[in-house]
């Protein structure tokens, strides 16, 4: 038996052995390769691509304290405010305050010193129940400061947010107040803010005559301008429209870090009825409607983002106009409105007269789509707008007219400007 059994154990542990030293071998291999690959790999350098560089902040020129305190130090100061003068969260006026800037009088435009006023309503003078300093309006029989409102003051300030838009009434009250500076010696500080509708310029250019200039639209420039407010002033004061072609003591704080092409959401409501960025985009094109029998939805929920009246043919889409707060009496208060909603519009169209004709060639009662008081003439700017609609021309052939006078425009503005353009 051991001999029979003798040379099965021996095959088996060659076997054994020579399966063990193949299974070693093996194993070593990988190891190796892979070692000296990690060995390679880690010798060779690494390239990174640097960080694309973080565009700075917009800062508006309130923001920028540090150029215009020094200016006011010591001085008297008067202050053209309104509910969208904020540094944050913290309003100018209480900004100035805390930095020992003696402010002796406010001036509220339309809307009032809180923005919260009717469009139109006159504003009473007033005393601001938190700091008790007088409020002096400038909407309503007088809408530019009078010499005995400016008699303490040695400067005045001007912060509004504006839309852009030549009807929107914040540019004219800043041109009164340029006025009553110029002819009262007194320095103006602008405190420059972004335009959100400042990426293009459009619509017809107003004619300076009586049937066309009015308080919603007193200079000779487009419905949408493409331009800050502090841009504005300064074409006011060079191309010398203010009253006796005079100038006045000038200067703009302008913005850090902005240009006309950089899109701009609002921190607050300009007015009570352009509550965010769909109604300030569409508030060109719908801001004729104020001269027909159209709603632009004053007295809803969606202010300037649908447009209707009693006598529109189309009945897909409807709302009732009710008193509210910013709106107590709209127009057409009660009645169902038909007409088109726009909150879902995309954005990026600009101003556009689709509405316009949409609304005229689907109106039941054309003949009083225009209000009696020709008002669609002052917001136009021109009295050939509602010919042109009434004889049925076209967009085109609408904004073909235009074109003279926008190219002017557009060559005059150039001088003026504070930021890169968009074109």
């Amino acid at each position: 038996m051991k001999n029979d059994f003798y040379p099965i154990t021996m095959t088996q542990l060659l076997v054994i052995l020579y399966s063990s030293l193949l299974l070693g071998l093996t194993n070593c291999s990988p190891r190796q390769e892979t070692n000296t690959t990690s060995s390679t790999t880690a010798e060779q350098p690494q390239t990174q691509e640097p960080p694309a560089p973080q565009p700075k902040p917009l800062q508006t020129g309130a923001e920028q304290t540090d150029h215009y305190l020094e200016q006011l130090e010591g001085k008297r100061v008067g202050l053209v405010v309104n509910q969208t003068s904020v540094i944050g969260k913290t309003h100018l006026v209480d900004s100035l305050l805390s930095h020992g800037i003696l402010i002796t009088t406010i001036f509220a435009p339309e809307h009032g010193f809180r923005g919260e006023a009717d469009a139109g309503a006159h504003i009473k003078d007033a005393k601001d129940t938190k700091t008790g300093l007088p409020i002096i309006s400038l909407y309503g029989n007088n809408k530019k400061p009078l010499p005995n409102q400016l008699q303490n003051v040695d400067v005045v300030v001007f912060d509004i947010q504006d839309v852009g838009v030549r009807f929107y009434t914040y540019i004219s009250t800043m041109h009164y107040v340029m006025e009553a500076c110029a002819e009262n010696n007194k320095q103006l500080l602008i405190l420059d803010r972004p335009n959100p509708n400042g990426h293009y310029i459009d619509g017809p250019v107003l004619e300076l005559k009586k049937e066309t200039a009015s308080f919603v639209g007193m200079h000779p420039i487009p419905l949408v301008h493409g331009l800050t407010v502090g841009e504005l002033a300064n074409m006011i004061n060079g191309e010398k429209w203010l009253a006796g072609q005079q100038k006045c003591q000038l200067t703009v704080i302008p913005l850090a870090n902005y240009n006309h092409k950089m899109p701009y959401q609002l921190p607050v409501r300009p007015s009570p009825n352009l509550p965010n960025a769909q109604a300030i985009w569409l508030y060109p094109s719908l801001g004729l409607f104020e001269g027909t029998n159209v709603s632009v939805g004053r007295g809803t929920a969606t202010p300037f983002q649908v447009i209707g009246s009693p006598f529109y043919k189309k009945k897909t889409f409807s709302f009732t106009p009710k008193s509210m707060p910013g709106a107590q009496d709209p127009p057409h208060k009660g009645q169902i409105c038909y007409g088109l909603d726009l909150t879902s519009t995309k954005q990026g169209q600009g101003f556009t007269l689709a509405y316009l004709l949409e609304m005229y060639q689907n109106s039941s009662n054309q003949d009083k789509f225009f209000l009696s008081t020709n008002f669609i003439n002052k917001l136009a700017g021109t009295t050939t707008l509602q010919e042109q609609v009434k004889a049925g021309k076209t967009e085109a052939e609408i904004r073909a007219s235009w074109q003279p006078a926008l190219s002017q425009y557009k060559e005059m503005r150039k001088r003026y400007l504070l930021y890169p353009d968009f074109e």
